[in-house]
């Protein structure tokens, strides 16, 4: 969990659209369009892709980053709540906005990610 993004998400939280999503609701599917990411404030979302790959994200963590650096974006995988979850919903102006209004968050974002990979290539 990483508790300085998490806390820059639920400041921006009030001015954010929130998801509340029931144990094993769909978040999105693979293929589809994509605008936005999505900040876990609370519960956990498993994100699938291909015929092996699996993550967890939970609060603190984005999931659907791709969104914001490619236009015409499809999804890669399809994601759905393991347990009733809460998520906050930034679409690309809105990060934008975000990272103007607080620097850190384009840090603590990056710092995730990295987290991410090193996740990613110790399993």
């Amino acid at each position: 969990m990483n508790s300085g993004l998490l806390h820059t998400m639920q400041a921006l939280a009030s001015s954010l659209p929130l998801r509340v999503l029931a144990p094993g609701e769909l978040l999105f599917e693979a293929g589809e369009p994509g605008d936005s990411i999505f900040c876990v404030i609370s519960g956990s979302v498993e994100l699938r892709w291909g015929a092996d790959g699996m993550e967890q994200f939970g609060p603190g963590e984005v999931v659907g980053v791709g969104a914001l650096v490619s236009d015409n974006h499809r999804r890669h995988g399809t994601a759905r709540a393991l347990e009733a979850s809460e998520l906050i919903e930034m679409g690309r102006e809105q990060f934008l906005f975000a990272v103007q209004e607080t620097p850190m968050f384009a840090i603590e974002l990056m710092a995730s990610l990295e987290r991410r990979l090193h996740r990613l290539e110790d399993e």
